[in-house]
């Protein structure tokens, strides 16, 4: 009665997302995954899916050798809440068709080859938690439907070749506790909606062309524990307001133009575990720690 009922369960997935999964095994060379799917066999046996009550709610193939482009059908997969396919050899764009997983709550497309842009309909993946594109070869600007993602509390974007402004909208992801931007090309100015991100923990956007002062602003991120500006073109007095962080653990600023009296900042920052802050053309030491 068991195996029956098991059986049931998984007979409910419908014959478009078997297709979707068929279609993403043959566009990335299933042949040849580290773990592949015996095609033969029940789709409750294949490696990396996870159901509940009879729906495919998860796809984890990270470290599986897939090589090719994601197939627009991986839109069909309408169920899905986890979506991990890290550190594999991914190429192409990420499919328009990305939006149609309105339930999708991980997106971790991490360390792969991917190129094009992050596609405007992002915006649509309401329940969205953690949005990880980090280590490809992503260009064109942030879309500003990134403002849309409300349960946001992951951002990690770092080391692509992403440009533009950071738009103003990231102030409206008020749930992030993460957001990594860092090795890009984003210019302008950090906006001043930044402020809003009252349950920001992380916070780096070094190896930019970010220019500028600091945002007085991010004095209201009392939850920030690192903060990372370091290698962009920011200059003017470093905010004194800085010192109100009290949660801060790092703050690494270095290589801008910024001035300010770093040694009064670094004693009134008690819990403070690194800090650095000399510009690329100063020569005195470049780090000061609370144990010096």
């Amino acid at each position: 009665m068991l195996c029956l009922c098991s059986t049931l369960a998984f007979a409910s997935i419908s014959s478009q997302e078997k297709d979707a999964l068929l279609a993403l095994y043959h566009a990335t060379d299933g042949e040849n995954w580290i773990q592949t799917w015996e095609l033969d066999k029940p789709i409750s046996s294949w490696y990396g899916l996870e159901f509940e009550n009879g729906q495919l709610v998860g796809l984890d193939l990270s470290f599986n050798n897939l090589q090719g482009q994601l197939p627009d059908e991986i839109g069909d997969l309408s169920n899905l809440r986890y979506l991990s396919l890290y550190r594999n050899q991914l190429s192409g764009s990420i499919p328009e068709t990305i939006d149609n997983l309105r339930q999708l709550e991980v997106l971790n497309l991490g360390f792969n080859e991917l190129g094009g842009q992050i596609p405007e309909t992002v915006g649509e993946l309401k329940n969205l938690q953690k949005l990880q594109l980090f280590m490809n070869r992503l260009m064109g600007e942030l879309p500003e439907s990134i403002g849309n993602l409300a349960k946001l509390e992951s951002l990690e974007l770092f080391s692509n070749g992403l440009a533009g402004t950071i738009p103003a909208e990231i102030g409206e992801l008020s749930n992030l506790r993460i957001l990594l931007l860092s090795s890009n090309f984003f210019t302008g100015r950090i906006p001043d909606t930044i402020k809003n991100l009252k349950q920001l923990k992380e916070l780096e956007l070094y190896d930019n062309r970010l220019f500028g002062s600091i945002p007085v602003g991010i004095k209201e991120l009392s939850q920030l524990e690192e903060l990372i500006l370091s290698d962009n073109l920011l200059y003017g007095n470093i905010p004194a307001e800085i010192a109100e962080l009290d949660n801060l653990k790092i703050l690494i600023i270095n290589n801008n133009k910024l001035s300010g009296d770093f040694e009064s900042l670094k004693n009134e920052l008690a819990g403070l575990e690194l800090f650095e802050y000399t510009n690329s053309d100063q020569y005195d030491d470049t780090t000061l720690a609370n144990n010096d």
